[in-house]
C-alpha cells in the first residue's frame, strides 16, 4: 500500500501506537504531522523521521481545547494545502474505582479521549468535504466494547468513539469520506511495561493468543484503513486483541 502524496494527522504521536502509526505511514511515502502534547518528545521523533529520510512534522496542541485545535489546524492547512488522513489516537487514563473516582478523573479522560476526537474531526473534516475525499480512523479499546473495572471513565469514552464514528461514518459516506475505528486489546507499550508480571500473566490468560500485541500490528491495520484499497470500508470497528473479544 503505496501512500506517497498523502498528508497524514496523527494525534498522540509522540509515543506508543501513535508513533508506530506514524512511522508506518510515514515509511510508506506518506509526509506525516505529528500532534501531541508532550513538545519534547515529538521534536526528537520529527528529527528521527528525518533522519530516515521522511518527510515529518510536529505541532503541540492539547487536542481537548477546541481553539487550540482550530488554530493549529489553520497553521496546518496554510503550509500543506490539505489532509488526506486523520488518526484520532490521543488518550489519557485516570484509572479508579467508581465510587473512588473523582469528577476531574472522569472529567480529564472524557475531555481527551472523547472530546478530542470530536474537536479534531470537526475541525479537519470541513475540508476533506470540500475535497470530496478523506480517511479518518479512530483509535477505541477493547474495553470499549466490553468493559473493564476500575476503568469506567475510559470504558465510557472509548464506547463514545465507536458511537461516534458510526454516526459520523453516515454523515458524510457520500463524500468520498470513510471513518472506522481500531479497538486494539493489550498491547506491548510503555503503559502495559509498567505492570507486574501477575497482573501479566493475568492478562496474558484471558488472551487466546497467549501474548499482547504490538503496537506495529495495530499501525498496519490502520494503514490499510487509511488505503485507498480500503474505500469500501465506512462506519466498521476492526478488533485487534488476539481472540480476547470475539
Amino acid at each position: 500500500m503505496d501512500l506517497t502524496g498523502k498528508k497524514s494527522v496523527i494525534t498522540g504521536a509522540s509515543q506508543g501506537i501513535g508513533e508506530a502509526i506514524a512511522r508506518c505511514l510515514a515509511e510508506s511515502g506518506a509526509e506525516v504531522i505529528l500532534l501531541d502534547v508532550l513538545e519534547e518528545q515529538l521534536d526528537e521523533k520529527v528529527k528521527d523521521f528525518k533522519s530516515n529520510g521522511w518527510k515529518a512534522a510536529a505541532y503541540t496542541v492539547d487536542v481537548s481545547d477546541l481553539s487550540q485545535v482550530e488554530k493549529t489546524a489553520e497553521i496546518i492547512f496554510e503550509k500543506y494545502q490539505r489532509i488526506d488522513h486523520l488518526v484520532n489516537n490521543a488518550g489519557i487514563t485516570r484509572d479508579n474505582l467508581l465510587m473512588r473516582m473523582k469528577e476531574e478523573e472522569w472529567d480529564a479522560v472524557l475531555a481527551v479521549n472523547l472530546k478530542g476526537v470530536f474537536n479534531l474531526t470537526k475541525t479537519f473534516i470541513r475540508h476533506m468535504i470540500k475535497n470530496r475525499y478523506g480517511r479518518i480512523v479512530n483509535i477505541s479499546s477493547v474495553v470499549g466494547m466490553m468493559g473493564n473495572a476500575g476503568q469506567s471513565n475510559y470504558s465510557a469514552s472509548k464506547a463514545g468513539v465507536i458511537g461516534f464514528t458510526k454516526s459520523i461514518a453516515r454523515e458524510i459516506a457520500s463524500r468520498g469520506i470513510t471513518v472506522n475505528a481500531v479497538a486494539p486489546g493489550y498491547i506491548a507499550t510503555a503503559m502495559t511495561e509498567k505492570l507486574d508480571d501477575q497482573v501479566k500473566k493475568m492478562f496474558i490468560d484471558m488472551i487466546p493468543a497467549k501474548r499482547f500485541g504490538t503496537p506495529e500490528e495495530v499501525a498496519q491495520v490502520v494503514k490499510f484503513l487509511l488505503s485507498d484499497e480500503s474505500a469500501y470500508i465506512t462506519g466498521q470497528v476492526i478488533n485487534i486483541n488476539g481472540g480476547m473479544l470475539m
